[in-house]
């Protein structure tokens, strides 16, 4: 077998799906998309505007996102900036958030800074629960504000944070939900009541996508078709302005336009890495029998379609 073009051919898809996750993040972080997410995952912007969110709350100067597909893509305005997207200590090491950054929300008269991040996950059983590590970044979000937020024993200035997850493919039974963990008072004896504010430190948010005719809430169904990788660019764009009143600028457009370009290379990349690991399984089963050359190749071209010049192909790089 041709090892050689084996690990090109692997390099290549991992490159390009690399470059669909980071399209995604990019499209996670326009303001007006973290808005609609902050309205209906976040108490705080409940009784807020998905505009007056964007354009208020979100804190943060317009940067040029880190863009990973497209260096030359003009500037993305509406992205984030705000606290750096890494946290690193000497003896955890460094993690790496997919988007991060502050946000101002409006408690009584007052203001209560919040830090927010957002993951895109793919896989919803990655070897551990997803759950704890999202509880696992909110603490790190928490202890990282020593020596920012507050220093000594001023632990009054902690900061709430909230880690916040979207599940592109999760199990069936989480299709189409979005639950939070948090922290809550229980009095196991006598009757107290502390400061919610005191304790209300930390939340983790999972936002499990479905099917789109099955979304069950607003935000659903927008993260569903904006993520969906069966509807096209113009569709997408149509529905988020009809449906979502979301206007469409020229670099959402862009984005929008180059994550289905890239979804649909992705998946196509994806059944060809299943039909040429069906080739590969059959090739090597054949031989084991010891069948004839002559045999191997009538049989994969029949059975795949191929004709017998893409067939002598296979058989030159598996045998």
């Amino acid at each position: 077998m041709n090892t050689d073009t084996t690990i090109a051919k692997n390099i290549r898809v991992a490159d390009e799906k690399a470059s669909y996750d980071a399209a995604c993040k990019r499209l996670l972080s326009e303001k007006i998309i973290l808005a609609w997410i902050m309205k209906n995952c976040l108490e705080e912007y409940r009784d807020c505007d998905v505009e007056e969110i964007a354009e208020k709350y979100i804190e943060g100067t317009p940067q040029v996102g880190e863009v990973a597909v497209a260096a030359d893509e003009t500037n993305r305005v509406s992205m984030i900036q705000g606290i750096g997207n890494e946290d690193t200590s000497l003896t955890e090491g460094s993690i790496t958030y997919d988007i991060r950054f502050f946000a101002i929300a409006p408690v009584s008269s007052e203001l209560i800074r919040l830090i927010i991040n957002i993951e895109a996950q793919n896989d919803f059983y990655p070897g551990y629960p997803l759950i704890k590590r999202g509880i696992y970044y909110c603490s790190r979000m928490i202890s990282a504000q020593y020596g920012t937020e507050f220093t000594n024993s001023h632990y009054e200035n902690i900061k709430k944070v909230y880690s916040i997850w979207i599940c592109m493919n999760p199990p069936k039974s989480r299709e189409n939900s979005i639950t939070r963990y948090y922290i809550a008072e229980e009095n196991l004896a006598g009757s107290v009541k502390e400061r919610k504010t005191d304790y209300d430190l930390m939340a983790a948010v999972m936002i499990c996508l479905g099917k789109e005719g099955d979304s069950g809430t607003d935000l659903l169904k927008l993260l569903n078709v904006l993520l969906s990788t069966e509807t096209g660019s113009q569709d997408k764009c149509q529905i988020l302005a009809e449906d979502f009143h979301i206007r469409m600028t020229l670099a959402l457009e862009s984005e929008v336009s180059l994550m289905c370009n890239l979804s649909k290379g992705v998946e196509e990349k994806g059944i060809q890495k299943g039909i040429d690991k069906g080739i590969t399984a059959m090739i090597l089963t054949l031989k084991e029998l010891q069948i004839s050359r002559d045999v191997i190749l009538k049989q994969i071209c029949e059975k795949f379609g191929l004709t017998e010049e893409t067939a002598e192909t296979y058989l030159k790089e598996i045998c």
